[in-house]
């Protein structure tokens, strides 16, 4: 039994072994080919709703809330803005008046396919517009860094700011799927000369990502710190630090309705003063929230 048992565990070994030796085979180039197309069908296959705790940073406003997702636009319960603290009725308020504004959910999607489309545009033009070099690797992660390739022809303007950049990204060896990538221009980027709009040398921006369920992967960090005056995306401001956590999985058909009674049952967190001004709250400053938020009482 035993002799069994130890030939059953060196099989396993040598399986494992030979799964990392091909993912290693592959190429740079190869392996992102394989990375974009992986998370272009994963966002096309992914019709799952989040409640997320989020907390954003912008030049001039801080804001801390849940936010429940659905296939009609996300409701927001706006639990902190600015360092005032929203009372239970401020916040029903808030979510009551989007419920009953078609327009401002119609803007919502049609901004949220906007964006959607762009990203799917760009993972497109990860393998073609950049030159992959291979930076490290361990038994879970593979690290890649990226320069723009030379003969590459932006087809967009978005894709001509992409193209400029150089940065670097983290694979997850098991699931090809990015879970952090960070880039910053090499140069100025202009538009009619300057005149239409002008992205300057150094702009950079972060993304993370994790999963959150059996093979379904959501971004915990976004930041945008972009010095001009164009915008790629219409959600996303020229300068922002987004935190996102606590996910939790909601039915795919959950309506506006239903959304917004499950953000409510949400639990009342407060940012710690520090967050306000450190950026996007780290894990033990949630903790710091809640206990925040035991001791402290909303204004009403």
């Amino acid at each position: 039994m035993e002799m069994g048992k130890g030939k059953s565990l060196l099989l396993w070994a040598g399986m494992v072994a030979l799964s990392f030796s091909s993912l290693y085979a592959q190429s740079p180039q190869q392996l992102i080919q394989q990375v974009a197309e992986v998370e272009r069908n994963a966002d096309r296959n992914d019709h799952s709703n989040w409640i997320y705790l989020e907390e954003s940073n912008k030049p001039k406003e801080h804001v801390l809330q849940w936010v429940a997702g659905t296939q009609r636009g996300s409701v927001d319960r706006i639990l902190e803005k600015d360092e005032l603290q929203l009372s239970e009725a401020r916040q029903r308020e808030i979510i009551d008046k989007f419920l009953h504004d078609t327009k401002a959910q119609n803007k919502e999607v049609a901004e949220a396919n906007h964006d959607n489309q762009q990203i799917d545009d760009l993972l497109k033009l990860l393998p073609e517009a950049f030159i992959w070099t291979q930076t490290g690797a361990t038994p879970t992660t593979t690290s890649l860094h990226f320069e723009p390739a030379p003969n590459f022809h932006p087809p967009t303007r978005e894709a001509r700011v992409f193209s400029s950049m150089t940065g670097d990204l983290v694979v997850d060896n098991q699931q090809h799927r990015i879970c952090k990538i960070k880039g910053h221009l090499i140069h100025d980027v202009t538009f009619g000369g300057g005149l239409l709009g002008r992205l300057k040398e150094r702009s950079s921006f972060a993304l993370e990502q994790q999963q959150v369920g059996p093979s379904l992967w959501e971004l915990t960090a976004i930041h945008v710190h972009l010095e001009g005056n164009a915008l790629l995306f219409k959600s996303v401001s020229l300068q922002e630090d987004d935190k996102r956590s606590r996910y939790q999985p909601e039915p795919a058909d959950t309506t506006l309705e239903q959304a917004s009674s499950s953000i409510m049952s949400q639990p009342e967190l407060f940012a710690c003063s520090s967050s306000v001004n450190s950026g996007p709250a780290s894990e033990t400053q949630v903790a710091c929230v809640e206990k925040a938020a035991k001791e402290t009482r909303p204004k009403p």
